[in-house]
């Protein structure tokens, strides 16, 4: 007698290790708060780039300008 299992078997019991892997959400929170960090930071980046620029600063000043003067 063989005591490798059959590949039907062993087809279902690979099968069987994915399913519950995969229905397992341990950890899936903490992969979300990871993604939106994340693009948090890229968002704050593109901002910073932006604040820098010559243009963006010139408006800012002059509205802030605006409302300190009324």
């Amino acid at each position: 007698m063989s005591t490798t299992p059959s590949p039907t078997r062993r087809t279902r019991r690979t099968v069987g290790r994915w399913r519950s892997r995969l229905q397992d959400d341990r950890g899936s929170a903490t992969a979300e708060y990871a993604v939106v960090i994340l693009a948090a930071v890229a968002f704050a980046g593109v901002l910073v780039a932006v604040m820098r620029s010559g243009e963006v600063q010139t408006i800012l000043t002059d509205l802030v300008r605006g409302a300190l003067s009324l």
